[in-house]
């Protein structure tokens, strides 16, 4: 059973029909045998006669005959539908996709899958169709399906072939094909890296084009300390890829990232951690909001937070009235940063006879905005 050859229509013979998916003809214009999308006019037309056992034969349901579009009930049009010759046909009708042969890959050769529509089968690797080509086009049918082309058969032509390639100790390789032209691509297991050409090709005198690829171990140098910081592991001059090292650091710092660090595939650490120091608040005579709580500053331990915590200072505004200035708070949040807590620019220390004689005046303790 054969399937629609690219040569089986002429293009000056063929227009696109907007809205059928099909294709049209003129009184001017004629169809050469076995033309598809063809429509009905009353102009001679060179759609083939119905042939029912031909189109028997390759599993397709021919529509009611016609030969114009009066003859048709409904939105049918008479178009040409291959060895049903000239059918009563649905516009916009489509054919299944994807679409599954055995041995074969399919690819639409338009953007379209109406009737009309042409699809391209190509036979894999080591197939071929049974007239010897290696591409076949299968046509969108008025019946909604695909039309029958000849099957994708194993290639028995004498071909090269090489045996099976080198393999290379901690790696693999993919690829199926041992014929003249084929190749194969190498892959190292993980902590190894490939040394020479990833693939290999089989060549005409059945020899591959060179040996296998050595997959070599990863190492990594030793890591280092870090600032403030020290390292837990055994000391050795090299790490192999996938080995873990640990960092701590010392007391009053603060981790700062991942404590483990990993030796990478491509011979280096993942990142270091960094120790942060913790900051002390550079107030003395005033309130801050810390951890949820307001408290003076000699009620923060050692008058000291840790690194990525914020404390929140209080900052003092002015309201001008016709008779009086009124003074309210708001709050400015500051975070700590490897020992550095800047203040906010807004804030004013008290004075140290504010804070002895007139506490409920400190900036902490009037009204809030």
């Amino acid at each position: 059973m054969e399937g629609i050859r690219k040569e089986g229509m002429r293009e000056e013979g063929i227009e696109e029909e907007a809205g059928t998916g099909g294709l049209k003809a003129t009184a001017e214009r004629r169809f050469p045998a076995g033309a598809a999308g063809g429509r009905g006019t009353d102009g001679p037309s060179l759609c083939p006669a119905r042939r029912e056992e031909p189109a028997e034969g390759t599993g397709q349901t021919c529509q009611r005959t016609c030969t114009q579009d009066r003859d048709c009930s409904g939105r049918r049009q008479c178009l040409c539908d291959g060895a049903c010759g000239l059918s009563c046909v649905t516009p916009g009708r489509t054919c299944p996709w994807p679409v599954q042969i055995d041995n074969a890959e399919t690819r639409l050769a338009q953007a379209s899958r109406g009737f009309g529509a042409l699809m391209e089968v190509t036979c894999q690797p080591g197939f071929r169709l049974s007239k010897g080509e290696g591409v076949a086009l299968s046509r969108c049918q008025g019946d909604r399906k695909w039309s029958l082309t000849a099957p994708c058969e194993r290639d028995l032509t004498p071909a090269s072939f090489c045996s099976p390639p080198p393999e290379t100790d901690n790696g693999f390789y993919s690829g199926a094909s041992y014929r003249a032209g084929g190749e194969v691509r190498y892959k190292c297991k993980r902590g190894y890296r490939l040394e020479g050409p990833e693939t290999i090709r089989c060549q005409e005198n059945q020899e591959w084009s060179g040996p296998a690829p050595t997959c070599r171990p990863v190492f990594c140098p030793p890591p280092g300390d870090i600032a403030e910081g020290y390292l837990v592991a055994v000391e050795k001059p090299q790490y192999r890829a996938g080995e873990l090292v640990y960092y701590l650091c010392k007391r009053s710092y603060l981790l700062d990232g991942t404590n483990r660090v990993t030796c990478r595939g491509n011979g280096t650490w993942s990142p270091r951690p960094f120790c942060r120091a913790r900051c002390l608040v550079p107030a003395q005579r005033s309130r801050v909001l810390y951890q949820g709580h307001k408290l003076w500053i000699h009620e923060i331990p050692q008058g000291q937070v840790q690194h990525g915590e914020i404390v929140t200072f209080y900052c003092r505004s002015q309201n001008q009235t016709q008779t009086q200035t009124q003074s309210c708070s708001y709050q400015a949040p500051a975070r700590c940063f490897d020992g550095l807590l800047p203040l906010p620019a807004c804030y004013d220390e008290p004075t140290w006879l504010q804070y002895q004689f007139f506490p409920k005046r400190v900036v902490s303790e009037i009204r809030p905005c």
